[in-house]
């Protein structure tokens, strides 16, 4: 077999600017689809958040960044700090200008920072949007950055011209040596708004990576960041918060609650996180459903375990006995992210779930096992006829499913048997297991 080749590691373009200057509709344009969180609110997008794009053959990924003010206080200032942290982690900057406002102090500030970081830049001059203001595009030539490429994120007019300079600017893409096959375990941290995902994910990565502040619903995109946890590599996909009914969202949330649906489609496995502090709420159950649903590996996480006393421990087990006892297949961590407490076990409770996840039982094995348990068990009769099976094979695995090939339809309460069963017999800690049943067809005279 041949050595896998080495692949090259895709060069990085930070878009930068002061609040509201059109960055992620740009990037929305020149990624061509609508993923960057757009809104006309200053501020929506919060954090580093990282897209793959490609142009005229050439892949590159494409980093929006929250807007940036160099005076900035409290979360501003947090935002400021991860359009820095971009900048430095990047190949090439995309510096976004508001052409049909002039220069402002702020772009004045980002300049500065922008010549310390000795980077490549690439100025853009947004909301030109017809000819007659490509003379305000010009003025932008003051900023001492070099040629000013009139755009309009909105319309589309000039992206083309934009992504060549870019493709320019661009060094070429370095070899990587060692080529991981497959790359790292993706996982989502998911659950409902404020329980503690980007203060987690933080924690695991040891430097403030998602903007956090004690306001439902901060994280408004999800980010992929590469994280060691207890040796191992993880991608981690920071997701919004998922809202009770996505219609009632507002704006960019609803956008935000959409795409996590989409994260947890795109992770392996999900960290689903509950707050121990408060009662376990219909919208936890929600989110463990759709992880259900879609078919991921699931680690339940019980954050803010710190501030639970000895009454409210009590009262935890009695909900998780009631409220969580279908998904008591789950390995279940209780963690601080405040503290730290407990985050590294996550690592064994995510690795127990992927072996789950990725579980095969031969063929013999498993009908062996059916010819004991329906031996033992029979389907009952009904209307004079018992169903049997008579056959079984693994489909495939992530999650395990399951066909059974059948004299008949089986009760839905014999396929729940079957499945507890097969969770006793192989085990499949954290991972859905799925049931197909194919009944035989009545042949016709």
């Amino acid at each position: 077999m041949s050595e896998p080749q080495a692949e090259p590691i895709k060069p990085v373009v930070a878009v930068v600017g002061r609040p509201n200057v059109g960055k992620s509709m740009l990037v929305n344009r020149i990624i061509g689809r609508r993923e960057a969180v757009v809104q006309d609110v200053p501020g929506v997008t919060r954090d580093r958040v990282s897209y793959d794009a490609i142009w005229n053959g050439r892949e590159f990924v494409i980093v929006d960044t929250g807007g940036w003010a160099p005076d900035a206080k409290g979360l501003a200032a947090q935002i400021a700090e991860q359009a820095e942290l971009a900048i430095a982690a990047a190949d090439t900057v995309l510096f976004v200008v508001d052409a049909s406002v002039g220069i402002q102090d702020v772009d004045e500030a980002v300049v500065q920072v922008l010549r310390r970081s000795k980077k490549p830049v690439v100025l853009a001059a947004n909301k030109v949007d017809d000819a007659r203001n490509e003379a305000e595009a010009a003025m932008m030539w003051n900023l001492g950055l070099g040629e000013p490429h009139p755009v309009s994120a909105l319309h589309g007019r000039g992206s083309g011209d934009l992504l060549d300079a870019l493709m320019e600017a661009l060094p070429e893409a370095p070899l990587e040596a060692d080529v991981e096959l497959g790359g790292p375990r993706r996982v989502a941290i998911v659950g409902r708004p404020n329980v503690g995902k980007s203060s987690l994910l933080n924690k695991l990565a040891k430097q403030q990576r998602s903007v956090v502040d004690n306001v439902a619903g901060t994280t408004v995109d999800p980010v992929d960041e590469l994280v060691e946890v207890a040796g191992t590599v993880y991608r981690f996909i920071d997701t919004a918060g998922i809202r009770r009914r996505v219609k009632e969202a507002s704006g960019h949330e609803y956008y935000a609650s959409l795409r996590t649906a989409s994260a947890i489609e795109r992770a392996e496995v999900c960290v689903v996180v509950i707050d121990a502090a408060d009662p376990i709420a219909d919208q936890d159950l929600r989110v463990l459903t759709m992880v259900e649903e879609a078919g991921k590996a699931l680690v339940i996480a019980y954050n803010k375990w710190d501030l639970t006393d000895e009454e409210r421990r009590r009262y935890l087990n009695r909900e998780i006995e009631q409220d969580i006892r279908a998904f008591d297949w789950a390995p279940q961590v209780n963690i601080s992210a405040l503290t730290g407490r407990g985050v590294d076990k996550l690592s064994k409770a995510i690795e127990a779930a992927l072996e789950g996840w990725e579980t095969r039982i031969s063929t013999g094995k498993l009908n062996a096992f059916l010819g004991r348990i329906t031996a033992a068990h029979p389907h009952p009769v009904r209307g004079g006829k018992q169903s049997r099976i008579l056959f079984g094979t693994q489909a495939h695995t992530s999650p395990p499913t399951f066909a059974l090939f059948t004299s008949g339809q089986l009760d839905p309460g014999y396929v729940r048997f079957i499945k507890r069963r097969l969770r006793e017999e192989f085990g499949f800690v954290g991972t859905p297991v799925h049931i197909e049943v194919r009944a035989r067809e009545k042949r016709s005279k």
